[in-house]
């Protein structure tokens, strides 16, 4: 659509909320299943957006109104023009865990050398893929796109939008289960990133110690990365003076050895830091330039963060959970060196489907084994492995009530939850 194109070159962007207005920009009316967003078109153009791109009709009375026949369609076939005018590598990210933050490890290390757009926050959906393409630049020299997938065909979908030249698949877990119907559908739509990079000539990361990607990534033009003597980029999790991670990586083809230090809890974080150095070094960034970089990477949103509430100490992880990170993070947790007495505040994991009481039994039993106590909030908490005496809670509300009663002070706590939960409502009382 060469016309929406020249429209959108001389706009100032891309608008999809009228309580967001844009003054020159161009509005997409992207309706919703209890929305018709054209009927907000008008709205859009009063205050001031240059253009309304819609699919009705009715609504489109003058020249200022682009009429489409799916404007959600239209957005990504933009995207997907917009981004073959520029001629630069494009980076595809996906996984069931750590996307998000080697997403943004990796924009801290290649920002050291070229210019480069990553994906702002979680929008990394069919629609948030290709704002994210739309917001590409002249002097923009690399893009980083996360990739997010809740059911098949969604990672597939993404890849025709923005032509990932590499790509990396941080692994493959327990998640949105509902969407998938299996493990098995879950393997099938996160590796359809490398089926893109295979059918295209592109270039996959891939981590070396997972055999399920290095199954799946053979006859992949590929560079690995992990702990084993057979990866292209070697590393390892180092002792260190704080509970962040600490960690050494060396390279087959190199001589020397560097270590680096994060700002990450959890030695889950290794690959993805190992990640990290891996495209860095690919693009000719410079060894104490990645360090430097990963370093100074703070991490927010509740991953991974250590919170010193002045009370108490937190590991704050509750943007999302699944069972594979709900387990990676426990496991972590047991194994951190404390003086401080240790409590688990775990929040329901969201669209497990028909495995969901299984896998929150799951998690019960490991904490119960592991040896730590725990608050449960959640209705499936509530109902998972009641014959353990854990303290639950049907929602955050009363876990907040509880803990204002308690007062607990001197501890070191994990809270881990997914995001509808809401657990980061209990870090005010702790």
């Amino acid at each position: 659509m060469p016309d929406l194109h020249s429209l959108f070159l001389s706009s100032t962007g891309i608008c999809t909320d009228t309580r967001k207005p844009l003054p020159g920009g161009i509005f997409f009316a992207l309706s919703g299943p209890n929305f018709n967003a054209n009927a907000f078109a008008a709205k859009a153009l009063e205050q001031g957006c240059a253009n309304a791109v819609v699919d009705d009709p009715v609504v489109a009375v003058d020249e200022r109104y682009v009429l489409v026949a799916d404007t959600l369609k239209a957005l990504q076939e933009l995207a997907l023009e917009h981004r073959r005018t520029l001629d630069i590598p494009v980076i595809g990210i996906t996984g069931t865990n750590g996307k998000t933050t080697t997403k943004e490890l990796l924009h801290a290390v290649l920002e050291q050398n070229r210019s480069t757009l990553a994906t702002e926050g979680n929008l990394n959906n069919h629609i948030g893929v290709p704002l994210t393409l739309l917001k590409l630049e002249p002097e923009h020299q690399l893009a980083i796109i996360e990739m997010g997938a809740s059911k098949r065909g969604d990672i597939a979908e993404l890849c025709a939008i923005a032509e990932p030249t590499h790509g990396l698949i941080t692994n493959i877990g327990k998640a949105h289960l509902e969407g998938f119907g299996s493990l098995e559908g879950v393997v099938r739509t996160k590796t359809e990133l490398y089926n893109w990079l295979r059918t295209h000539g592109g270039i996959a990361f891939v981590n070396g110690d997972d055999p399920l990607l290095m199954t799946e990534s053979e006859g992949l033009d590929r560079v690995t990365y992990g702990i084993g003597p057979h990866c292209d980029v070697r590393g390892a999790e180092e002792e260190g003076e704080s509970h962040y991670m600490h960690f050494m990586f060396e390279d087959a083809q190199r001589e020397g050895r560097w270590h680096g230090k994060t700002q990450l809890v959890g030695g889950y974080n290794l690959p993805n830091a190992l990640a990290a150095v891996a495209i860095g070094r690919h693009f000719d960034v410079d060894d104490n330039d990645i360090i430097n970089a990963i370093d100074e990477y703070v991490p927010a949103n509740s991953r991974s963060q250590l919170k010193e509430t002045g009370r108490n100490q937190l590991v704050l992880d509750a943007y999302n959970a699944n069972p594979t990170s709900m387990a990676a993070a426990l496991e972590n947790f047991k194994n951190l060196r404390s003086n401080r007495k240790k409590l688990t505040i775990l929040g329901d994991m969201r669209e497990l489907g028909a495995t969901s009481l299984a896998e929150h039994e799951a998690i019960v039993h490991l904490v119960q084994k592991i040896g730590l106590d725990a608050i449960l909030v959640g209705e499936e908490f509530m109902k998972a492995a009641p014959e353990v005496a854990f303290r639950r809670f049907p929602n955050v509300a009363g876990a907040v009530e509880a803990l204002k009663a308690s007062h607990p002070t001197g501890l070191l706590v994990l809270v881990k939850g997914s995001r509808g939960v809401k657990l980061e409502e209990v870090v005010a009382v702790l």
